[in-house]
């Protein structure tokens, strides 16, 4: 009994010490993890009944980042994706899949941001702006890349050009983790 009191006077006195921040960005990680959900998942899905539970595993990361919530909002999204695009035979629309990936990385990086802020932060705007000024450059060289990949794809799809864009996108990760990895290193 005496542990139950005490949770409940914990999270009470949290309550009343949250900052405005952490609060924003939770709301953040809500939106983009609802509109990559939305967006991947046929409409006749999400008009249906699945709206309410796409909704809670939307709310899941905001509440609960440093768990494994934000990697099941992902997968989730992208099984709606497949199903969208296998079982309801959507055309794969530019537009949509960019779409889908800059909410699911907007969702994994605010959820690392909010990871390490404490509930009852002040945080200087200049971090926040930082932090989403480096994401928004990251999104806009994989979009760029994604794009030059796809007219790769469009110049050779009559021989085998799908199976030249995966082995680029391949060689491309493994270029990008041997920088990382050599980047780690030097630190």
């Amino acid at each position: 009994m005496g542990s139950v009191i005490g949770r409940v006077r914990a999270v009470r006195t949290a309550a009343a010490r949250i900052s405005l921040t952490p609060v924003l960005v939770r709301v953040g990680i809500f939106l983009s993890t609802l509109v990559g959900l939305l967006l991947a998942y046929p409409a006749e899905v999400v008009v249906g009944q699945a709206l309410g539970p796409l909704v809670a595993v939307a709310a899941l990361p905001a509440v609960a980042p440093r768990r494994l919530w934000p990697t099941f909002a992902a997968l989730v999204t992208v099984g709606g994706w497949l199903l969208a695009t296998d079982g309801y035979d959507r055309p794969i629309a530019l537009w949509r899949l960019m779409t889908v990936a800059v909410a699911l990385y907007l969702t994994h990086t605010l959820c690392a941001l909010v990871a390490v802020l404490p509930y009852d932060a002040v945080v200087d705007p200049d971090v926040i702006v930082r932090w989403l000024t480096r994401a928004a450059g990251v999104l806009l060289a994989t979009s760029v890349l994604g794009v030059l990949l796809l007219e790769l794809a469009g110049v050779r799809a009559a021989d085998g050009g799908w199976q030249a864009v995966t082995v680029a996108g391949l060689l491309l990760a493994v270029g990008v983790t041997a920088l990382l990895a050599g980047l780690l290193r030097r630190r």
